[in-house]
This record gives structure tokens, C-alpha cells and sequence, in this order.
């Protein structure tokens, strides 16, 4: 009886609670929607990223005359395998394939035997021609397979909105802590600057300087990165404003930490949450940015897959409406599954949603 009576008395430890992190992710994971776009969306980028694998017009594997070759990797010469040119072999090339499945040889092919540049020269319709069975989705004005443009033109544009979403965010952080934190003169002269800046206009600088440099990726990232993080600048303002005036705050600079000590390790923790919860919805305002640049003529350099471009060629080929629908299934497909992620990360981290 004493026993159960001290049993019944001790008390119990109580389970250590869910760190702040894991309950976000409890919260984002509740909402269906935003779980499972993310899912979907990350095979996406994972499939994207090994486009050469899905979707190329050289073989995976070539066995010819006993021998192992990978023409996926390595550029091989015509004449390695039956050829009279030095040159480049194009597996497309009736005798090519020919010599590749007689006396015991064989290939292995991509599940789509087209790459981005590549030109179906025994298409049976004129360019651009409709969907069939070599041409899943049809070709463009030029001949080249849609499916590969959509699928490498994805993959830049992803490449590019991650890259240009980096380098937003690391600007608007750096810039909104100083103004925040520093205040006073600081944050006067910054949002002046601000001011002044934001007044420049952006497109004609672009028309201006594709018209004096060479297009290219690297200078369109540089371009927009020098205008896309004041909008995110103004959020980790408001946030470091509102931080500096905490206790903890108040308490690191009496144990004598320097200004940015206390920066890095207590007010950027605490004033993060704008900053992962525009994320996704910058990452969607970086493609469309791309895709209406190379729309107009003034993003990535001719010949490098784009979604643009091929809403392009759709406007100027009415009856081709195979390229127009698909292009715009990709694009809006991406920009619901961002958004949906988007709107499931604002409520997973809004303080105000507790844990039933």
C-alpha cells in the first residue's frame, strides 16, 4: 500500500517540449496543399538538374564491337563507330543507328532521344509541327523538340530564380540589419539612398546595356540583383527596429558583446521570419522577371532553352498551338506549386497558430 501511495505521489516528468523549428514544420506539414507542392516541386528541380539523363540526343550507353562507350559524358568522333568524318556523331543519323543495332551492338537512349539544340530534320510536318510519336509535345519554329526545351528551359529558370533570391536576400539582410540596428543617421542616409535608387528605371537600364554588352545570364543576375532586395530590405528593417528595443538585447551589451555580435547572434536569429516566408513568393517573381526578359528579347543569350522565348514563338505562330498551351502549363504549374508552398510557410511560422 505505501508503495503505490509513493508511485502515485512522484511526480512525473513531463516530455521536453518541441523546439520553435519543429513545430513550424509540424504546422506546414498539417497543411496539405503547401506539403505536398513541395514535394512535387523538389522532383521537379531534381529531375531538371539530371535533364541529361531524361532527355538527350546522344545514347546513355553504346556497345559497339565488344566495347563499352558513354556517349552521355564523352564527345565521340563518326568514325569510332563506322563513320568517315572526324566530326562529332549524330545518333539521329539513319546509318548511325543502323550500325548500331546490327552484329550484336546496341544503345540505350534517353527516355526523350532529343536535347535542347537538337533538330528533328526527318520531321514528316514542316516546323513547327504538331505533337507525335518522335515529338511527344511537337517541335518549334526551328525544329527543335519542345519536351527538351521545357524541360532545360525549367532548369534555368529554377537555377536563375535561386540564384537571384540568394543574392536579394543576402543584400536586403545585410542593408535592413544595418538600418535597423544602427538607426539614427545610419538608417536616414540608407533610406534616402533607397529613395533615390529604387527612382532609377530598371528596364531601360537592361534595354541599354544588352545593347552595349553581350547578353548573358551572369550579367542579367548582376542587373536585377542591384534592384531586387529593397523590398526585402524594408521587412528585416521593421524587424531589427522592433528587436533592438528587447531585453536580451539590452542585457548582451551589458556583458559587453560588440554591435555585431549582438547582430549575428541574437537580433538576425529573431528577425528572420519575413525573410523565410518571402522565399517562395521571390522565387516566383524572379522567373516571371526572367521569362518576361526573354520574352522581350532582352534576357538569356539566343539558343539557351527559355520559357520566354517559347511564349514568343507561340504569339508569333498562332496556329502552332501546341507551344503556347505547353509552355503555359509549365510556367503556371511552377508559380501555383511557389505559391502554394508560400502561403503554407507564412502560416507555419505566424505566431499566432499554436500547436492543438
Amino acid at each position: 500500500m505505501s508503495d503505490s501511495t509513493d508511485l502515485q505521489a512522484s511526480p512525473v516528468l513531463a516530455a521536453p517540449s518541441a523546439s520553435p523549428a519543429r513545430r513550424a514544420w509540424r504546422r506546414f506539414r498539417r497543411n496539405r496543399l503547401g506539403f505536398w507542392s513541395l514535394l512535387v516541386f523538389c522532383t521537379l528541380v531534381l529531375l531538371s538538374l539530371a535533364a541529361e539523363l531524361v532527355s538527350n540526343d546522344r545514347p546513355l550507353v553504346v556497345r559497339y564491337q565488344g566495347q563499352l562507350y558513354y556517349p552521355v559524358v564523352v564527345s565521340y568522333p563518326e568514325k569510332v563507330f563506322g563513320g568517315d568524318f572526324d566530326t562529332a556523331t549524330d545518333y539521329h543519323d539513319p546509318f548511325i543507328r543502323q550500325r548500331l543495332r546490327e552484329g550484336g551492338n546496341w544503345a540505350i537512349f534517353a527516355p526523350n532521344p532529343y536535347g535542347p539544340k537538337t533538330i528533328n530534320y526527318f520531321a514528316r510536318e514542316p516546323n513547327p509541327s504538331r505533337p507525335t510519336a518522335d515529338n511527344f509535345l511537337g517541335t518549334d519554329d526551328r525544329g527543335r523538340d519542345l519536351l527538351a526545351q521545357l524541360i532545360y528551359g525549367f532548369r534555368v529558370s529554377v537555377l536563375f530564380a535561386l540564384a537571384l533570391t540568394f543574392t536579394g536576400v543576402l543584400l536586403g539582410v545585410i542593408t535592413g540589419a544595418i538600418q535597423g540596428f544602427f538607426g539614427g543617421k545610419t538608417d536616414l542616409a540608407f533610406q534616402r539612398f533607397i529613395e533615390i535608387w529604387g527612382s532609377m528605371p530598371e528596364l531601360y537600364l537592361l534595354i541599354i546595356f544588352s545593347a552595349v554588352f553581350a547578353p548573358s545570364v551572369s550579367l542579367l543576375l548582376i542587373l536585377l540583383s542591384l534592384f531586387g532586395w529593397m523590398g526585402l530590405s524594408d521587412y528585416v528593417r521593421a524587424e531589427f527596429l522592433r528587436n533592438r528595443q528587447m531585453d536580451y538585447v539590452r542585457a548582451a551589451r551589458a556583458m559587453g558583446l560588440s554591435s555585431w555580435q549582438i547582430i549575428w547572434r541574437h537580433v538576425l536569429p529573431n528577425s528572420l521570419t519575413p525573410v523565410v516566408t518571402f522565399l517562395p513568393f521571390r522565387m516566383s517573381a524572379a522567373i516571371l522577371a526572367l521569362t518576361s526578359l526573354d520574352f522581350l528579347g532582352l534576357g538569356v543569350p539566343p539558343g539557351t532553352p527559355s520559357l520566354g522565348e517559347l511564349l514568343s514563338q507561340g504569339k508569333n505562330s498562332i496556329d502552332a498551338w501546341w507551344i503556347s498551351l505547353s509552355t503555359f502549363c509549365v510556367l503556371v504549374g511552377t508559380l501555383l506549386l511557389l505559391t502554394f508552398m508560400g502561403d503554407a510557410l507564412r502560416d507555419a511560422l505566424d505566431p499566432r497558430k499554436a500547436d492543438r
